[in-house]
């Protein structure tokens, strides 16, 4: 999200690194047949989601290394990541345990953008034509076809709200993109005492501020009317003019400019990315009727089993019932249910989130209030549990109760994508840098309900900044599987993968507490997990500190719903527990550690 290259460095740029647009034979959707396709998934809440930028993943074709730069200090250039190097790893990613591979966008990106690459995949260029950094058509039909052979089911990251910096709006209507100083042009331009209309300010026609009526000509006499917007033409950095065909239009877009207050939902939906990522119009029918066909045509042709929906809050609800119905109906036809779409709304606002999960939208969306309130702020900083409680209350009244129609069968409040972190954040170790806090955050994210999503080298403790300090090589870990984080992980997953509680069960909190320092239970939250006779219970001391038990400063006990006289085992210790006679079980929890029991009859050893 950075501002247009300039002319001086695009001729440096050309001249040594100019590579032509690929041919339509590897990503042209028009000349690409259909494959069969069908559901790999019987439950979403079965799976563990593991998140790759496939450019960070591994490399593995020379083929594709073209304007990338290798070294380990240029994060935000291309690193030669592919889907043949995805292929290569497919038994890392087995030994670790996850289930579903949620894969950066496929298609084709404006290239690069003020010395910054496209490698993450939300500068779209050509909705139909694949992003040669990644490989051709059949590698990628190659890594679905492996992973679906191994029980991995792959999600595709897309984006409807917006594509890449592909034109400029001409404000000065002199023909090129600049930046100048505009604004205290007279009122009347035929008296000069008139005063002045705005402030003196500093224009980019790149990416220039919100306006409500849309981006205005403006000349030393005053404003001309609406910008025209002129498409660049720069094939050697993939700056072209964008396809499918109506996205040369100016019915295609808002035309408003960037969002420069957040706190204004009018401009959060029809304004411009930061950056100069450029508003697509989902309000015109045409539009829609595109990223239906599009997005759709990718699953039919590559048997993906969902979708990760970038920046869904910057898109009006009614497209996304109308997106939703509409692709869940064509791949149903085709043979294809329980196909997962997820979305990205980056906000902490509870209710806002979870409003597009309501009745015919979303199955699901990235759970950001937790992220924010629980994971930081509890498993973090040492907050008090209580935040779960509060946090699992609102829930109820914000996020679907029912499963969306033709969807994947769960209701959205028990198919909520839990993550820790992930690309647009820090990651958390970066912010809380003890390793035993991310252990016991790992194990909240495995054994609570919803769908567990883990950002790729959270297991091998990556410990880096904000974007694109988060967003480091995979290789630089040499694909280790001796790691403390990493056996820990893959202990986790192969646990929740045993209890069906775990997975399906329904989750009831048992110990939640405002106490928080040296109170006997800081930091101590329990919860049952019970699928028919199935049964867990989990107790996870979330502070660093010291020891926590499952009882009051006064001497209150947990209470628990096993019977009175049960026995219960710690599968991850082997300890045993008896259930008193009045139904309370008190324990003793290592700073940040966890407990999972199960009964005795119940109890697999590992």
């Amino acid at each position: 999200m950075h501002r247009l290259i300039r002319a001086s460095q695009l001729t440096l740029l050309a001249a040594s690194l100019a590579l032509p647009l690929p041919a339509c034979v590897d990503g042209d959707l028009d000349g690409v047949k259909t494959v069969e396709i069908e559901t790999h998934v019987e439950d979403w809440r079965d799976e563990v989601i593991y998140q790759v930028l496939v450019d960070r993943f591994a490399n593995g074709s020379a083929a594709n290394d073209f304007r990338f730069d290798p070294s380990p200090t240029s994060l935000a250039r291309y690193k030669g990541g592919d889907w043949q190097g995805m292929i290569d790893h497919l038994d890392y990613i087995e030994e670790l345990g996850v289930t579903a591979l949620w894969i950066s966008p496929i298609i084709m990106n404006v290239d690069t953008d003020a010395g910054v690459d496209g490698y993450h995949g939300y500068w779209a260029l050509d909705l139909e034509r694949l992003n040669p950094h990644f490989g051709d058509l059949a590698t990628l039909r190659r890594l679905i076809n492996e992973c679906h052979d191994r029980g991995i089911k792959v999600v595709l990251d897309i984006v409807t709200n917006h594509l890449g910096q592909v034109f400029y709006y001409d404000i000065n209507q002199n023909g090129r993109p600049d930046e100048s100083i505009g604004g205290g042009f007279p009122l009347n331009p035929g008296d000069p005492q008139a005063g002045t209309r705005s402030p003196v300010t500093r224009i980019t026609e790149y990416d220039p501020d919100y306006d409500p009526r849309g981006v205005q000509s403006l000349t030393s006499l005053g404003e001309a009317g609406p910008a025209p917007i002129r498409f660049f033409d720069m094939p050697e950095i993939f700056r072209v003019p964008p396809s499918p065909e109506l996205f040369r239009r100016r019915a295609a877009y808002n035309l408003r400019g960037k969002v420069i207050d957040w706190n204004v939902r009018e401009q959060v939906v029809y304004g411009d990315f930061p950056g100069g990522l450029k508003d697509v119009n989902t309000e015109n029918p045409e539009v829609r009727d595109e990223m239906v066909r599009i997005y759709s045509d990718w699953v039919l042709k590559l048997d993906l089993d969902g979708f990760r929906i970038d920046t869904i809050k910057h898109v009006e609800h009614e497209f996304w019932v109308d997106f939703s119905r509409r692709v869940r109906e064509r791949l149903a036809a085709a043979g294809k249910t329980n196909f997962l779409m997820f979305g990205e709304a980056f906000d902490g606002n509870d209710p806002l989130v979870g409003s597009y999960t309501m009745p015919g939208e979303l199955d699901s969306v990235f759970y950001f209030p937790q992220k924010f309130q629980v994971f930081n702020d509890v498993f973090g900083q040492g907050g008090p549990t209580s935040n779960i409680q509060r946090l699992m209350e609102e829930r109820a009244l914000n996020y679907g109760a029912e499963a969306q129609p033709g969807g994947i069968g769960i209701a959205p409040q028990q198919a909520l994508i839990n993550f820790i972190d992930n690309h647009d954040v820090p990651r958390f170790l970066w912010a809380y840098p003890d390793e035993r806090g991310l252990h016991a955050a790992l194990a909240y994210l495995f054994t609570e309900d919803g769908i567990p999503c883990l950002y790729y080298g959270t297991e091998q403790d990556f410990n880096g900044g904000n974007d694109p300090a988060n967003r480091e090589p995979l290789w630089w870990s040499d694909y280790a599987t001796d790691g403390e984080t990493f056996r820990w992980t893959a202990r986790l997953i192969r646990i929740r993968k045993t209890y069906s509680a775990l997975r399906r069960g329904t989750m009831e909190l048992r110990w939640t507490t405002d106490r928080t320092g040296d109170a006997i239970d800081a930091g101590i939250i329990a919860f049952e997990r019970v699928d028919g006779e199935q049964y867990a219970l989990v107790v996870i001391n979330a502070q660093g500190e010291h020891a926590s038990e499952t009882r009051s400063p006064e001497g209150d006990v947990m209470s628990v719903g096993a019977a009175p006289g049960a026995t219960l085992v710690d599968v991850l210790s082997g300890d045993r527990f008896t259930v008193e006679s009045d139904g309370t079980l008190g324990l003793s929890v290592d700073a940040f550690g966890t407990r999972i029991l199960v009964p005795e009859a119940q109890y697999q050893a590992e």
